[in-house]
């Protein structure tokens, strides 16, 4: 697989990564299985596909301790990014920025994951009670003691940049600007696809100008993009798509000229090349500092989107994938 660098720490990484949150966070509970998510982050480091994200509120905590147990066996093969910053209640999640949990949760995150080293520590949120210089020089000290290679910041929520009718990642821009003053960022992740193209417009341009790693989480828009969910079939109560308004049977009716669009593209290149392929192959299109993390807990499609990395959109593929509809059911 090609092989991409992220940050001015030049890490390098295979070009599409894997997001292990579906093995057990936010999709349907009832599907996920420890032994099936295992071998599909095995099949990733078999295909090239060395970035495993994951986070420790994810589960809580289950996820870290799941791709622990593969890092035990092929540490030198991986690059793990984790994150810190939400804590998970019984009804609510909440943002925890203070120093010394930050400190305290890295130590934690270590030894679930089973290494002595994180590659990747991102900020999931910032705590709106404790100003994000202070969590980011913990942070810095973090790597300053060996614990971390570099330090990387999620992407503000959405739905606050909808409310207050800025721009989707303004917010996200000025935590950056602000934590660039302490110590340097090597990645953002922020949502990043043909239907939430969002990023292309200052996010994605901020870190190109700065030489910072663009990790694109969902580019199979939850699962939409791959063409295999049917528009009113449903999800389980637990599956954060059954909250989501882009998912409800009327919407996902509404956008399917989007996957029809992608289906145009994959069929120009042979037998066997599906919309998930060309999905992918967009974000990589996007720069070569961009890498798409698509998350899934099943060895077939970690295979398939592995093999995305090798196809190559034509300027007419882009310009057509370019003129898709806006996606409707925004969180406007």
């Amino acid at each position: 697989m090609e092989r991409r660098t992220i940050g001015a720490a030049t890490l390098e990484v295979g070009a599409v990564g894997l997001g292990c949150m579906p093995m057990s966070w936010a999709y349907a509970g009832s599907r996920q299985r420890g032994e099936e998510s295992l071998r599909a982050v095995h099949r990733a480091l078999d295909l090239g596909s060395t970035l495993l994200d994951t986070a420790d509120m994810y589960g809580p905590f289950k996820n870290e301790l799941l791709v622990g147990r593969v890092l035990k066996e092929r540490r030198a093969e991986a690059f793990v990014s984790t994150k810190v910053g939400l804590l998970v209640g019984e009804q609510h999640i909440v943002a925890n920025g203070r120093p010394g949990y930050v400190k305290r949760a890295c130590d934690a995150s270590l030894r679930r994951l089973q290494t002595d080293v994180i590659d990747l520590y991102q900020l999931h949120r910032a705590d709106p009670e404790v100003p994000v210089e202070e969590t980011w020089g913990a942070m810095a000290e973090l790597v300053r003691a060996g614990k971390v290679r570099a330090l990387g910041l999620c992407a503000v929520g959405a739905r606050a940049g909808r409310r207050t009718g800025a721009r989707l990642h303004d917010g996200t821009i000025r935590q950056l600007e602000r934590v660039q003053q302490v110590f340097p960022v090597s990645a953002v992740e922020a949502e990043l696809s043909v239907w939430s193209p969002d990023a292309l417009d200052a996010l994605l341009p901020w870190c190109a100008a700065r030489g910072v790693g663009f990790l694109a989480a969902m580019p199979l828009g939850n699962g939409f993009l791959t063409g295999t969910l049917t528009p009113g079939e449903g999800f389980e109560r637990d599956d954060m798509r059954a909250r989501h308004p882009r998912f409800t049977a009327e919407m996902m009716a509404a956008n399917q000229p989007i996957v029809a669009g992608l289906r145009r593209v994959a069929a120009r290149h042979g037998d066997g090349v599906t919309p998930a392929h060309v999905a992918i192959a967009w974000v990589l299109a996007q720069g070569s500092h961009v890498v798409p993390v698509p998350g899934t807990k099943q060895e077939r499609w970690v295979t398939q989107n592995a093999s995305a990395g090798t196809l190559r959109l034509t300027p007419q593929d882009l310009t057509e994938l370019a003129a898709l509809p806006a996606a409707q059911g925004s969180w406007d």
